[in-house]
């Protein structure tokens, strides 16, 4: 079981600030069908990070939509880190940017490295934190229900068709259906009967 995140021991106090490398970046969205070739780019990925950061790095797992089969989505590969301390950026920022990934955000909890090319984005968070479980909590469910995994794409391919200041401002967009479905997946999840039973 983890440590709830208050208790844990860190090097130093996380940051407090966004900081957004390189600024709001204006990008052209599109969606493409699902291909069977993202999992073994998150291979790939998967191997270079984890030979990066050794034990460092907890977990690394493929998140988002080119996670889910048979979703459309950006072609741009989502993956996430879990260490053990979010505070120690020296510990896995420095050798992710060595192994070729560029830093993009730091910010309280969270930091983001990507390819040069934008097309791979590399969560990193402290092993338990919320946000880490709903990745998986999402992950998970669009992968076991056809109908919320429909319901994302059609909201997802109206969304594209819109004009947006930069990718955050889509990523925005989405929330509100993002929420009603990881609620219907926590209820899912609460009515599932305990294997230890």
């Amino acid at each position: 079981m983890d440590a709830p995140q208050g208790s844990r021991r860190r090097r130093r106090a996380d940051v407090t600030e966004i900081e957004l490398v390189g600024g709001i970046e204006r990008r052209e969205l599109h969606l493409a069908e699902h291909d069977p070739a993202w999992a073994g780019w998150f291979a790939d990925h998967e191997a270079r990070i984890r030979g990066a950061l050794g034990d460092t790095a907890l977990a690394v797992e493929h998140i988002g939509s080119t996670s889910v089969t048979g979703l459309a989505a950006k072609p741009i590969l989502d993956i996430l880190v879990t260490v053990a301390d979010i505070t120690a950026d020296e510990d896995y920022v420095d050798p992710l940017v060595t192994a070729g990934y560029v830093l993009r955000v730091r910010e309280p909890g969270h930091r983001l490295v990507r390819t040069e090319q934008r097309d791979v984005h590399v969560h990193i968070l402290e092993t338990g934190d919320p946000a880490a479980i709903d990745y998986l909590l999402l992950r998970d469910h669009l992968r076991a229900d056809h109908a919320d995994r429909r319901l994302y794409e059609d909201t997802k391919r109206e969304l594209v068709t819109r004009d947006w200041s930069d990718m955050n401002a889509y990523a925005y967009a989405k929330t509100e259906i993002i929420e009603s479905i990881k609620a219907r997946a926590r209820a899912r999840t609460d009515a599932s009967p305990d294997p230890s039973v």
